[in-house]
């Protein structure tokens, strides 16, 4: 017994390094076996749709966990795993992603950045939403918030495509889906934004609707600015077409006496309904002013600047918005410019000259109605008065010669009449005006030609020193 002891105690320490041997032996075998298994059954999914994929070996057992995207896609993945040779058996641990109910997906810009959220039905269609989004919002930071889920409606990723185009109209907003319901909000960068991102929505894929399109437009604005030192009207904003650009102009060039137009007028839609018939008339009104600017913006008139006299400060503020389509409103400032010193009589009889001989006293043909475009050259008139308080002054009619005599004499003379009523309105007494109508027997011109006479019907004002 004590020899059998005594040779087992010899033997044993010789199979530590065998033990160690054949660990190496076994390691160096299995590790490229593990390793090998791992490639082919990676590479068996190759053509597979799936997220977040984790693949452990075991000599010849594989673990395989993934993300799929349908049941169909999830056992067709794991039947892969399982079909590559030397795999003895797969530790199925994958499962399905979420499903989204509602599927929403969104994106939202501010100042700095797009933000992408909500879900997306694909890997694939994920990075063609973000590409999309950077390719297109001109090197604006773009945040990537999406998940991955299951639910998308059918051609989700056309519908979210053409989103993004129009969040590239927006200064800010958001654009959502949930499941096939479309809703914008936010403000259109430019105008015309609105409206172009309402009929870009007209191409929205089949079976997806508008839900809600809150998307305001910035405000339509119109500007014209009256400097008397520059002696220029500055028309800037916007008109809403090549028609009422003209009109506009055309008004303009006639209601205004001395002051050339500067016309930086741009067409664009998204005008208020309305809008010439509320900028003429308030066109009217500037020009009624020794200095002022006019803002229409959206439905809103402002205007500023320094009246002629009171009388005219008041009929402004109180009488051009009744003018305007309903809707609009008027929020005028107007004060009143300190009088001019008092002149004679003979450079009072220059200035009514020098008035008459940039503009004339317009009527309505056959009448004695005053042409609403003759009321600022009118305050002009009544204010030259106001500096000659030690004069008297003749109102003289005349017309052409078209026409009965009878007809012409009473004509001129109740358009001169007509005129001394503006200026006693104004506040000037009415004892200083003397109407006299001439009708055509003072022509300044030949009456065979239109221009000749134009010149013939006119109202002149003759200073007679008071007494």
């Amino acid at each position: 017994m004590r020899g059998f002891f005594r040779w087992s105690s010899k033997w044993w320490p010789g199979t530590i390094p065998l033990a160690v041997f054949w660990a190496i032996a076994a390691w160096t075998s299995t590790a490229p076996l593990e390793a090998d298994l791992a490639a082919r059954a990676n590479a068996a999914l190759r053509d597979t749709v799936l997220d977040k994929v984790r693949m452990a070996v075991a000599g010849r057992d594989v673990t395989f966990a993934a993300d799929a995207f349908s049941e169909e896609g999830r056992r067709s993945a794991v039947a892969s795993v399982e079909a590559v040779p030397g795999v003895r058996r797969v530790d199925d641990q994958t499962r399905l992603v979420p499903e989204a109910r509602p599927f929403v997906w969104s994106a939202e810009r501010d100042v700095a950045r797009v933000t992408l959220g909500g879900s997306s039905p694909l890997p694939a269609i994920k990075n063609r939403l973000l590409e999309a989004a950077r390719a297109g919002l001109g090197g604006v930071e773009v945040v990537d918030r999406m998940n991955l889920s299951r639910g998308a409606p059918p051609r989700f990723d056309n519908a979210a495509l053409l989103l993004l185009d129009q969040i590239g109209k927006l200064k800010d907003g958001k654009v959502t889906i949930s499941d096939t319901r479309v809703g914008l909000s936010g403000m259109a960068r430019d105008l015309g934004g609105r409206e172009a991102i309402a009929a870009a929505l007209r191409n929205l894929p089949e079976g997806f609707s508008v839900a809600a399109n809150e998307v305001k437009a910035p405000p339509y604005v119109f500007q014209a600015y009256k400097d008397p030192v520059a002696v220029t009207l500055t028309l800037t904003g916007y008109v809403p077409d090549n028609n009422v650009h003209a009109a506009v102009a055309a008004a303009a060039g006639r209601k205004f006496l001395r002051e050339k137009v500067v016309d930086n007028l741009k067409a664009s839609v998204g005008a208020p309904t309305g809008f010439a018939n509320a900028v003429v008339p308030a066109l009217g009104a500037l020009a009624r002013l020794s200095t002022g600017t006019l803002v229409v913006s959206d439905r809103e008139v402002k205007l500023s600047g320094d009246a002629l006299y009171e009388a005219a400060a008041v009929q402004i503020r109180a009488g051009l918005g009744k003018d305007f389509p309903q809707g609009w409103q008027f929020k005028p400032e107007i004060s009143v410019r300190p009088a001019a010193a008092p002149v004679d009589a003979s450079v009072c009889q220059q200035l009514f000259a020098d008035l008459l001989a940039k503009a004339k006293i317009s009527f309505e043909s056959g009448r004695a109605d005053i042409d609403p475009d003759s009321v600022a050259l009118l305050d002009r008139l009544v204010e030259t008065a106001m500096r000659c308080p030690a004069v008297n002054i003749e109102i003289a009619g005349h017309t052409d010669a078209d026409g009965e005599v009878a007809f012409n004499q009473g004509l001129s003379e109740r358009r001169a009449q007509a005129v001394v009523d503006y200026l006693v309105k104004a506040g000037l007494q009415a004892g200083r005006f003397t109407p006299v109508g001439y009708g055509s027997t003072q022509p300044l011109a030949g009456n065979d030609t239109d221009e000749g006479k134009a010149q013939n019907r006119r109202i002149d004002f003759v200073v007679r020193k008071g007494e």
